[in-house]
């Protein structure tokens, strides 16, 4: 029972750390509402009324929320900091509220001020932030000059409070939140294996559906590895830490993934494309069909089961004989000599289960220390020792490379484009507002402001607007509903406001229509609470929200636009840059030249390709009325993803020459890069530029490039092979980006 208990909760746990990496939703809803709980409860207890009761629960979230720095030191001076700002903001609010056209000038001033310190980073975006917010608060409850001191007070109590707590509360260090996603890393790669192990079982009804969940782990798998990396040297007491953490983790993510391929090709009359990893909806590969049924099978199966219990359990849960057993065993296939009988394809499976094996052994040392070696079989050990040799050599100082890129000033700029955009916005929002109400145009302002966060594009500007109107006219409704059940009862109120407020944050990140839809639910019962709620305060929000969202799109589309074309164009460009970096790096170590810092390279590539996946949200839009540029935009981030696999496993197979006594300098690799170098070139350069005449060049198979014979040169191995293959079928992706890109292709010499 109790072993049953405790598997469940594993279970459990797993899950969890899985659907919220770090738990960073979960601890922002929670720091947010014990923050407003505590506000309330120290308001409570001096006897405030409820418009006080109401602008510290708003002054709370928003000192809670605008802090975004990872040190908590530097998350101490902001908070600090803050409090001036609100009180200033506050005072000018009051003091300007008599006076309609100095009020509205002023906060239009405040909104670009607002909106361009994000130039200044974290802390100037935070500022910014607790400046507006506290100011549309002093509209919101209606702030005066002869009731000013009290909100002073007020909003010193909702300070403290956040401050109690983000520190006391629900505190989060750099490292908690890196070992929290190690955590999640772990779940995730739990759930590749079990989703794999599913393709491996589906019949040809449920085939389509069980690849479909492999693609949407091993999405879900490099978004991790990702949050990991970027919390690396905050979360790592020195750089070789961090190096070691985050060459364990791309390894582990790289073999993950190619198991997933191998699996693909086994059930496949044909190798699989990496491209079906990573276009959505993409079917099986031609010829698929049903598993084998033989020993094998059943082998592979068990052994898949093996490695996921590797996985998901730390050393010190996986002990004894039988897991030495079971490691042996897996770390054996990267023996020829112990692999079973069965086809080739079967055959490489197999070996990408003891690459993934390795991987997991490496990922299990960095992440766990040292473990027992006493049942090692010779294999492990050798893994062992490979992996010795490897942590060894991150300790070395790996060469940096100093960018010189040349920063945007001006108007080109884009904190001040977007403060001059999000103004202009403002002050029509502004003018709109007042026609429709003369007491709550300030709801049309906020959305204006609200859709230019985090947003660059006109695009982005139009998607984000209609997913805030969406989600308001579905929160009106709540509104209403929660309004009519709460009624005058205060505290049942403001429970369900602290209901809303957790959920609000807990989906941001998942779904800015459902946090819309929060906040909005949230408002009618506040609005209850100040008795000035009625159905026409709910609709009017909708009608402000409208317009507040169509004047930030009028303001992007017509204030220095940058138009999602330019964007994606821009970003675009940054992905075959990188792509080339990582590319050249790694070619030319595997060539014999000197080391470089590639997973670094390869980080870089992930988060220039990010990036462009979310630029390119307006295009792929579900509504979106042009299918066909949605399908393109699909087609080429899922081109752009294949390269960025092969290009990491490029680097990681780079970063193992010095140390791993299977794999030699190859000199004929640097003849074979060079055409996929010149390609992602032109295509960059086409993309650029129109007027470019570069022009993508096919000929031979990479393979077929290189030419036997070369004195000096060893013979080939499957170390060489899998690089060849990297190479070719980056090759391939390359030379697809062409045709929907429009760069023109060369006829083959």
């Amino acid at each position: 029972m109790r072993a049953a208990a405790r598997s469940s909760g594993a279970r459990w746990r797993d899950r969890v750390a899985a659907s919220d990496p770090g738990l960073l939703r979960l601890a922002a809803g929670l720091r947010t509402v014990g923050a407003i709980a505590l506000m309330l409860a120290a308001l409570s207890l001096l006897g405030a009324d409820v418009s006080h009761l109401v602008a510290g629960a708003i002054a709370a979230m928003v000192a809670t929320f605008a802090i975004r720095e990872k040190e908590r030191d530097r998350q101490a001076v902001t908070l600090a900091l803050g409090l001036p700002v609100a009180l200033a903001s506050v005072s000018l609010a009051a003091l300007l509220s008599s006076r309609v056209l100095a009020g509205d000038v002023f906060f239009v001033a405040l909104i670009f001020c607002a909106v361009y310190g994000r130039r200044f980073g974290d802390r100037g975006t935070a500022l910014g932030l607790i400046g507006f917010q506290v100011y549309f608060l002093a509209l919101f409850v209606d702030v005066g000059t002869s009731t000013l001191p009290g909100y002073y007070g007020v909003l010193a109590v909702a300070f403290a409070c956040s401050a109690v707590a983000r520190f006391v509360l629900v505190p989060q260090t750099p490292t908690g939140i890196l070992e929290r996603l190690r955590q999640a890393f772990r779940a995730r790669l739990a759930q590749l294996l079990d989703a794999q192990l599913e393709l491996l079982d589906a019949g040809p009804d449920d085939a389509d559906r069980a690849l479909a969940q492999v693609r949407e782990g091993t999405a879900r798998l490099h978004e991790t590895a990702m949050m990991i990396q970027g919390r690396l040297a905050e979360g790592t007491p020195d750089e070789a830490v961090a190096g070691l953490v985050q060459r364990r983790i791309a390894e582990a993510e790289i073999t993950a993934e190619r198991l997933g391929l191998l699996l693909l090709t086994a059930r496949s009359a044909e190798r699989a494309h990496t491209l079906t990893m990573h276009l959505p909806g993409a079917p099986l590969p031609e010829g698929g069909r049903l598993p084998w049924r033989d020993e094998a099978l059943d082998t592979l199966r068990r052994d898949l089961r093996a490695l996921h219990l590797l996985v998901r359990h730390p050393a010190a849960e996986v002990s004894g004989t039988a897991s030495a057993l079971m490691r042996n065993r897996l770390l054996g296939y990267r023996d020829e000599e112990n692999l079973p009988k069965a086809s080739p394809a079967v055959q490489d499976v197999f070996r990408g289960v003891g690459e993934a094996a390795r991987a997991v052994l490496g990922l299990r040392i960095a992440l766990d220390g040292p473990q027992d070696e006493s049942g090692d079989s010779p294999e492990t050990a050798r893994s062992r020792e490979e992996l010795d040799a490897e942590d060894a050599a991150i300790g070395a100082e790996a060469e940096e490379d100093a960018d010189a890129a040349e920063e945007a000033t001006g108007l080109r700029r884009p904190t001040t484009r977007a403060a001059v955009q999000v103004a202009v916005g403002s002050s029509l929002a502004i003018v709109g507002g007042e026609l429709l109400s003369a007491h709550r145009w300030y709801w049309a302002v906020l959305t204006c402001w609200i859709v230019f966060l985090n947003t660059a594009s006109t695009g982005e500007i139009l998607v984000k607007g209609y997913r805030r109107l969406l989600g308001t006219m579905l929160g009106v409704v709540a509104g209403i509903v929660l309004a009519g059940l709460v009624g005058q009862h205060t505290w049942t109120a403001f429970a369900v406001v602290l209901l809303c407020v957790f959920a609000m944050f807990y989906t941001a990140p998942l779904s800015y229509t459902l946090m819309s839809f929060f906040v909005t639910a949230a408002l009618g019962v506040l609005y209850t609470l100040l008795h000035t709620y009625s159905l026409s305060v709910l609709v009017l929000r909708v009608e402000e929200t409208a317009l507040g969202a169509a004047c930030g799109i009028v303001a992007a589309a017509l204030v220095l636009p940058v138009h999602t074309d330019r964007r994606t164009n821009e970003l675009l460009t940054t992905v075959l840059d990188r792509l080339t970096d990582v590319t050249g790096a790694a070619v030319e170590q595997l060539s014999g030249g000197p080391p470089a810092d590639l997973l670094d390279r390869a980080r870089d590539l992930d988060q220039a390709l990010a990036d462009l996946r979310a630029a390119t949200q307006p295009l792929t839009h579900p509504v979106t009325p042009l299918r066909t540029r949605r399908d393109t935009a699909r087609y080429v981030v899922a081109l752009l993803e294949t390269c960025a696999y092969h290009a990491r496993s490029l680097a990681a197979t780079a970063e193992l020459l010095p140390t791993h006594p299977s794999i030699a300098a190859d000199p004929r690799l640097r003849r074979a890069g060079q055409r996929i170098l010149h390609n992602t070139g032109a295509i960059a350069a086409r993309v650029a530029d129109e007027r470019s005449a570069a022009e993508v060049l096919t000929g031979p198979s990479i393979a077929a490039l290189l030419k036997p014979g070369v004195p000096g040169t060893p013979r080939y191995g499957r170390v060489t092979d899998r690089v060849l293959r990297h190479l070719q079928r980056l090759d391939e992706a390359v030379v697809g980006l062409a045709r929907p890109l429009g760069v023109p292709v060369a006829a083959p010499k």
